[in-house]
């Protein structure tokens, strides 16, 4: 009879190097508006593929569009300003 083994190490374990650092953390959340902006564009868009387009529609997509620009220039400036006093 074959016995059928796990690998329990493999599975459970789980090495320190695999956890995100305090930077990439910090990095995340710094980036967390903007992924948030981009979440609220995608469920425009996915919402406008099986209808007709409106009007209102149209203003959701550009705002949210917008929203998306605004947000990604206030984390680029902000990633700048934080590289330029850590330098």
């Amino acid at each position: 009879m074959n016995h059928i083994v796990t690998v329990q190490e493999a599975v459970t374990a789980f090495a320190e190097w695999l956890e995100p650092t305090d930077a990439e953390l910090d990095e995340i959340e710094r980036e967390a508006p903007l992924i948030n902006a981009e979440l609220e564009l995608l469920d425009v868009q996915i919402a406008l593929l099986d209808r007709p387009v409106t009007e209102t529609d149209t203003r959701r997509l550009r705002r949210a569009h917008r929203k998306v620009l605004a947000t990604r220039l206030a984390v680029t400036n902000q990633a700048a300003s934080v590289s330029e006093a850590a330098a």
